[in-house]
């Protein structure tokens, strides 16, 4: 009986988990047609429905997520063992997934990742860049980055990146025309680029700290952006006062394209943390990712 369900079974579930025909068929390579073949023959061999069809989407049914809910575990249970046996015979590879926000993969992840892709060709990542906080559980998704702070405490974080520090920076053509405010609190007497944060959908109240004293700042301004890169053009551009991390603008600076001040209100905080949760389990080469990602002093 399994053996002539499994194949159907593996099809079952990537149905179920695109909620899609169209976008099954193109995963797996096969025809849509064949696809709903595959599981009309399986739900009338086991008299199950399985899934139930609508004209714009595909879902599961209560039975349907009751097989779900047992067979994906021991497929990753099966993979699992597999996994390890090809890593015993000397050949890393697997499939991982990862979740991180644009700067983190920008200036980080990726320029780590890509050695380590090159020494091990037969380990696939899928890197999907997103500056929410999402859930990387529900997402399916085997580890996230995000700063130290924001990583929750039932996770396990690794350090993958140095302590980082914001940076206040204008173009001197912006601070020639409208002068160069000497405390946090003249920043609302300016234009400065706004960021909508991905979570709240609120505006980022800049943060300061002076004396170990803390401080925010509501800032107003021409433009919104939530994409970092938008932020630091439109501060090239002239037009205002951008609040974004210090590695992002230091050539900047230093050519002179940038103005960087109110530097001593802006201490350094925790960088990036990989986190994944305890539970959950992955391939080996989880593993040698983790290695070589982590930070080392």
């Amino acid at each position: 009986m399994l053996k002539e369900n499994f194949n159907e079974l593996q099809i079952f579930l990537v149905v179920a988990k695109e909620r899609s025909f169209t976008k099954a068929a193109g995963k797996l390579g096969v025809s849509q047609s064949a696809l709903s073949h595959a599981m009309k023959a399986l739900e009338e061999r086991l008299n199950i429905r399985l899934l139930t069809r609508t004209t714009r989407s595909v879902a599961p049914t209560e039975a349907g997520e009751r097989i779900i809910a047992c067979l994906e575990p021991r497929l990753a249970d099966l993979e699992q063992e597999l996994q390890t046996l090809i890593q015993l015979n000397g050949i890393a590879s697997g499939n991982i997934r990862l979740s991180a926000g644009e700067h983190a993969v920008r200036t980080l992840l990726w320029p780590k990742l890509k050695p380590f892709l090159q020494q091990y060709p037969e380990i696939n990542v899928e890197l999907v860049v997103d500056n929410g906080f999402i859930d990387i559980v529900d997402g399916r998704f085997d580890a996230g980055v995000r700063l130290g702070e924001s990583v929750d405490k039932d996770m396990i974080a690794v350090k993958i990146g140095a302590d980082m520090r914001m940076a206040v920076v204008g173009a001197p053509a912006y601070f020639a025309a409208h002068g160069i405010p000497q405390t946090p609190h003249e920043l609302q007497h300016h234009r400065c680029i706004n960021m909508r944060l991905p979570t709240a959908g609120g505006l980022y109240h800049w943060e300061f700290e002076k004396e170990g004293k803390p401080l925010r700042v509501r800032v107003e301004g021409q433009l919104i952006f939530n994409l970092l890169s938008e932020r630091l053009d439109a501060a090239l551009s002239g037009f205002g006062i951008a609040c974004v991390p210090e590695n992002m603008v230091a050539e900047a600076v230093k050519s002179g394209e940038l103005v960087q001040i109110l530097a001593e209100w802006c201490p350094s905080f925790p960088g990036y943390y990989l986190y994944y949760p305890s539970r959950k389990q992955h391939p080996p080469a989880f593993a040698l990712m983790i290695d070589a990602l982590r930070y080392t002093e």
